[in-house]
């Protein structure tokens, strides 16, 4: 499974709050909730963000309260895929479990920039670097992780399997 795409990039606790502020909660539409991802840090995000592209970030991605909101609007809006040096075990999961692939690689979010182009083979947990022709070796997911997000999460891969 491979994910490529242009980069976003941000610092280190990045929290649920600053990924979807609550004050946009009341929704529980996935497109709008996309519309006001990472407003409060990147106000237009939303607007410039394409399918596939990527979020490369520092560490602990995703600290703060564990709603699903979080992961679920990034995946919404396009992102293909998070990068960071560490995530909040809670954010890691719910990623996860909606199917929004990320990696952990302390290197890549060290070098990789803003604007880069990147790609990520998730089977074997590198990153390749298009725009300075580098490659980083992250974790890859197990075989378990890597079907559940190819079903698209863990409820499509439960009624698949249901089925």
């Amino acid at each position: 499974m491979k994910a490529m795409g242009n980069v976003f990039k941000y610092a280190d606790n990045v929290d649920t709050d600053v990924i979807i502020p609550a004050r946009y909660l009341n929704s529980f539409d996935a497109k709008e909730l996309a519309s006001h991802a990472m407003v409060d840090i990147d106000p237009e995000f939303a607007e410039k963000v394409r399918p596939g592209d990527m979020i490369v970030a520092g560490k602990n991605f995703g600290c703060g309260s564990s709603r699903e909101h979080a992961p679920l609007c990034l995946k919404e809006a396009g992102v293909s895929c998070i990068i960071a040096k560490t995530f909040a075990r809670i954010f890691y999961r719910n990623a996860i479990n909606i199917g929004l692939p990320i990696i952990e690689c302390e290197e890549a979010s060290d070098k990789i920039e803003a604007g880069d182009k990147v790609e990520v083979d998730f089977d074997k947990g590198l990153i390749y670097n298009k725009s300075k022709d580098e490659t980083y070796k992250g974790q890859p997911f197990p075989p378990f992780m890597q079907e559940l997000i190819k079903a698209g999460g863990l409820v499509n891969y439960t009624k698949a399997k249901a089925e």
